[in-house]
């Protein structure tokens, strides 16, 4: 990826060019020194004069009033707010017209910002106060005064803090007065320049000590930049957060979100004062000091999958490479390309005005429809379907083009999420709430409703991540997660019984992503590189998990390394230096996923022996256990020496009826409520007495004797046997009351134990019988 840059032969302005601002994503106005403002139309490569400012107006900062507030357009007259050294702002119309100026500061007004639904703008001045003002420019409240000039400020993601230079502080303040304020020292020189990315959330500061860093949002340093031969005077977020810009003199830098440099320019610009990007996020505007105004727009970004890599070569034009045959497809587009996404044997690209939808296996006729928003922000892709993410909201459609449904949440902020809050598989969208970021919205794909009763799935911590697996059935489709300790956590998406079960699989897991192909989740966890082979078998045998990892060591990494995929056996990691590197990971336990989903298990089997991998066998012990494969999971726990569970496994066996044998099977995962609702559903009432019995709930056993008026005294006597076994005497008082009037007789319990399991004996022969004589009707 690069900055492709176009200055003019001859400035258009005859001083230094202070700052620019984009109305459209094809119209730019700059303000300079020399008092005008110029209209710039990339579409025409016209230049026009829009006003000649009074002489006494030397402009510092331009912004614009924001076009869209939570997706819908605002009806409120463009303006901007235009700030300069006589202490006073403007707001402006779109032809130039100053609608008001206001005296807000004792000598220069350095910045002037609108937060994000254009209820208020923030002033800072060179006489350190930083006040808030109305959109009609009445003085709300002054948020902070200090000694030194207030070089640059910017808002928080939510417009509930903001976030400013002091020296070579950065300060961070909520505008709730109690609020605790963040203050660190961060630069070893003035701070001049200061953004907030609203999607990612990350800060970024240059100044002049001749560097730029970039900070997570309570302070923590994530990068720091080598020293430039001159300060950084300008940098600037795109508004997917992904990528940023940095001026200084004679320089502009495309930069990773991580802070690695994509691309250097040298051009002839004098210092770059300011920059800005358009809405769509694809060009790139600098106020230049000898009076340019330089443009830049994104080209050679790559996407890669299975053996096709992805060009962008030029504004409107792909190249397409078969690495396996060399072949190459140029693919030209009507307008400029704004987000592309590679995966699942189709690319789907969006330009300012339509979508194309390519098959790998025909790269000749797209299909094309049109869209409502040009500025897409996020595309994601499952095997049947793909999600549109732009300003307004969130839009699901099938590869034929065909809009599924668009789902939608209680304060919905689409502006502001991106591929780490939102993921997408065939039949289930999960959504991160913004607002409550332990809450976790989950819809269906094809009607865009909440699944289940509507409530969403609520963790006990503040969830950064989160990746639905591709492959596992509707209803056992499972949802992956990271929370703010960094452990990571696995669930169903639908519940199975009154709520979520949720279980830890991991901790401080930096990074995680699901194959396209099996459900095997890898993720890098602490220094190393870790491949759940089985992530289900937490589920199913939570003490063997451990032994179902392949770990390998990370050390060979640069800081903070990010997985981008995990295609077939090939995972991509990006480095914290911007480098690829590639891991292969076996093919055999993708493999074993294909044969238990098939239920070939004489193949999974034969698949184990033939690898000799002891992992292997305990991924397939697992998985006959969840499907309830008792044979097969026998052999297997048998080949990993696991005694205890193959007697278990036979005990089951032995179960005289389905209804006992599917109880103990789920006991053997844990479940102990659903074996017990197992049992009482079949009316089995002695067993399921005796289930909490064999795990000392003596509680919950008496409950189900005295509910059911059956088997007390067999409840009294196993409890009067454990207390004996450990020297103890009855202390629980409902044990005392319920003794004092029943006799415990072991004959009779015996007796009554043996007719109970005669019984179901008895009912499972007649229903065998029944079952083989209903075919022949």
């Amino acid at each position: 990826m690069r900055l492709k840059t176009s200055l003019l032969k001859e400035a258009k302005h005859k001083e230094l060019v202070s700052c620019v601002g984009w109305t459209t994503a094809d119209e730019l106005y700059s303000c300079s020194e020399d008092h005008q403002i110029l209209k710039w139309n990339l579409l025409t490569s016209e230049t026009s004069l829009v006003v000649k400012l009074q002489e006494d107006i030397y402009p510092t900062d331009l912004h614009w009033f924001p076009k869209t507030v939570g997706g819908k357009k605002q009806t409120q007259a463009e303006v901007f707010v235009l700030t300069s050294t006589d202490g006073k702002f403007h707001l402006a119309s779109k032809t130039g017209r100053i609608e008001k100026s206001v005296e807000a500061h004792k000598g220069a007004v350095l910045a002037g910002r609108w937060n994000y639904d254009g209820s208020a703008l923030i002033t800072a001045g060179e006489d350190g106060q930083i006040k808030i003002w109305s959109k009609s420019g009445m003085l709300r409240s002054t948020l902070a005064q200090q000694g030194s000039p207030v070089y640059s400020v910017a808002w928080g993601p939510d417009s509930d803090r903001i976030l400013y230079t002091s020296g070579r502080q950065l300060v961070i303040k909520p505008l709730q007065p109690s609020a605790k304020v963040i203050q660190w020292r961060s630069h070893d020189g003035v701070i001049l320049k200061v953004d907030w990315n609203s999607v990612n959330d990350l800060i970024l500061s240059g100044g002049e000590d001749c560097k730029y860093k970039v900070w997570d949002s309570y302070g923590h340093l994530l990068y720091t930049s080598s020293s430039h031969d001159y300060p950084v005077t300008s940098l600037s977020w795109a508004p997917d957060g992904e990528v940023f810009a940095v001026g200084s003199f004679n320089t502009l830098r495309l930069c990773d979100k991580t802070g690695w440099s994509y691309a250097l320019e040298k051009p002839n610009t004098g210092s770059v004062f300011s920059l800005a990007w358009s809405v769509d996020g694809t060009q790139l505007a600098g106020a230049c000091g000898n009076g340019h105004v330089i443009f830049a727009h994104v080209v050679e970004q790559h996407w890669e999958w299975k053996n096709f890599v992805i060009t962008l070569t030029k504004r409107r034009t792909m190249q397409v490479r078969n690495v396996v045959n060399d072949a190459v497809d140029v693919l030209e587009f009507r307008d400029r390309v704004i987000k592309a996404s590679l995966a699942h044997g189709h690319l789907v690209v969006t330009t300012s005005l339509q979508c194309y939808v390519y098959n790998s296996r025909n790269w000749n006729t797209p299909l094309i429809f049109d869209l409502k928003e040009g500025t897409v922000s996020l595309i994601l892709q499952a095997e049947k379907h793909f999600l549109l993410v732009d300003g307004a909201g969130l839009y699901m459609f099938s590869y034929e083009g065909r809009l599924i449904c668009s789902p939608k949440f209680p304060g919905m902020r689409a502006d502001i999420l991106n591929a780490q809050v939102v993921s997408l598989s065939n039949d289930t969208i999960a959504v991160r709430d913004k607002s409550d970021e332990r809450v976790i919205f989950l819809f269906d794909t094809l009607t865009g409703k909440a699944l289940g009763d509507g409530q969403p799935f609520i963790h006990k911590r503040e969830v950064l991540e989160i990746a639905l697996d591709q492959c596992s059935p509707s209803s056992e489709r499972k949802i992956a997660l990271i929370d703010k300790n960094r452990d990571l956590y696995l669930t169903y998406v639908h519940r199975h019984g009154r709520e979520h079960k949720v279980c830890k699989i991991g901790t401080m897991v930096h990074t995680m992503v699901w194959n396209d192909a099996a459900n095997i989740l890898c993720g890098i966890q602490g220094n190393q590189f870790t491949v759940w082979y089985y992530p289900s078998a937490v589920f199913t045998d939570k003490e063997l998990l451990p032994k179902t990892l392949y770990m390998k060591d990370g050390s060979e990494f640069s800081r903070a390394p990010h997985i981008l995929s995990y295609v077939g056996t090939k995972v991509t990691v990006r480095q914290g230096d911007g480098s690829l590197i590639y891991i292969s990971v076996s093919p055999y336990p993708a493999l074993l996923h294909e044969y238990s989903a098939a239920a070939r298990w004489e193949d999974a089997l034969r698949l184990c022996r033939f690898a000799k991998d002891p992992s292997l066998w305990v991924c397939l012990a697992c998985m006959a256990m969840a499907s309830r494969e008792l044979t097969t999971a026998e052999v297997a726990y048998t080949a990993i020496g696991e005694v205890p569970r193959v007697q278990y496994i036979n005990f089951i066996k032995e179960q005289p009826s389905k209804e006992s044998s599917l109880a103990h099977t789920l006991l053997f995962s844990g479940q102990v409520q659903e074996a017990e609702a197992t049992l009482l559903q079949a009316d089995l009432i002695y067993q399921a007495i005796q289930v909490n019995i064999n795990l000392s709930n003596w509680e919950r056993a008496l409950e189900l004797a005295v509910k059911h008026k059956t088997h007390v005294d067999t409840v009294l006597a196993y409890r009067e046997k454990f207390l004996q076994k450990f020297g103890r005497k009855e202390t629980n008082k409902r044990f005392l009351q319920y003794a004092e009037g029943v006799e415990v007789d072991w004959e009779k319990i015996q007796a009554k134990i043996e007719m109970e399991l005669s019984k179901e004996r008895e009912r499972a022969a007649n229903a065998s019988v029944r079952s083989s004589i209903a075919p022949r009707r």
